[in-house]
């Protein structure tokens, strides 16, 4: 690949280990990540185990703090509980309003990817620089109503970038195609500024919209009632990673 001079990828800055997990999770585009928002948490070990055998590469965790989004769901503790049940990359997608106080806590409790939104920031790069520097991956989402104009500076700071496709804060929400468009131009700017760049969708996303979100750019896809409510979690995940994949051959 040919990058632009003085180009830095961003997981350049991220340590070795830091480093084979994002090469890791590269290597399984286009991928389905489970957001285990919508599993059994009574049986959250099991849950895992199951997605394991199923296939999966990577488990999202959305960690909302009934601030930022009108929602409360887990924090540190099930991070924690993940990882003590599997190897799998951790993608933990921080819905807070504060998100600098707890990057060190959450990398800690064994978290991979970080996903900080920049709705809840000034200046997103600080923070970026700092996901690296603890060794994981650095996300920035937006929501719906956010412009895709407004990460574009923050492009090259990013290992991915998440146009959520449902207003953040409860699961099994429509989807909204809005995303499209933030898909394709996230995806044209990356070009020039981050080519290495992930782009990833959540929010909605099952087999009527996978496709057509994989052609807008999408190489990550997190998916809930789409697994979590049939009774195969392999086929769910291989179906809709087939679906991904035709649609990635026709990019639009």
């Amino acid at each position: 690949m040919i990058l632009a001079p003085g180009f830095v990828s961003a997981d350049s800055l991220v340590n070795t280990a830091g480093r084979a997990r994002l090469r890791e999770l590269r290597a399984h585009c286009p991928a389905v990540l489970p957001s285990l928002l919508l599993c059994d948490f009574g049986r959250l070990a099991e849950e895992i185990f199951r997605l394991e055998a199923a296939g999966t590469a990577c488990l999202h965790l959305d960690v909302m703090d009934g601030h930022f989004v009108p929602n409360l769901t887990y924090g540190l503790t099930i991070v924690e509980a993940c990882r003590r049940c599997t190897n799998l990359v951790l993608d933990v997608h921080l819905m807070i309003s504060n998100p600098a106080d707890y990057l060190r806590h959450y990398r800690d409790a064994g978290a991979n990817v970080l996903t900080i939104h920049i709705e809840a920031v000034r200046d997103p790069r600080p923070l970026l620089k700092e996901i690296h520097s603890l060794g994981a991956a650095a996300g920035l989402a937006l929501n719906p109503s956010t412009p895709a104009a407004a990460v574009q500076p923050f492009l090259a700071d990013c290992d991915l970038v998440l146009p959520m496709s449902v207003q953040p804060g409860f699961g099994g929400q429509a989807f909204d195609d809005t995303a499209l468009d933030k898909l394709r131009q996230i995806r044209d700017w990356s070009r020039a500024s981050n080519p290495e760049l992930l782009l990833e969708v959540d929010g909605g996303i099952n087999a009527q919209t996978i496709s057509s979100c994989a052609a807008a750019g999408a190489q990550l896809f997190v998916v809930g009632s789409g697994i979590f409510r049939q009774k195969d979690y392999a086929a769910a995940i291989n179906s809709l990673t087939r679906l991904a994949a035709a649609g990635s051959d026709n990019l639009a």
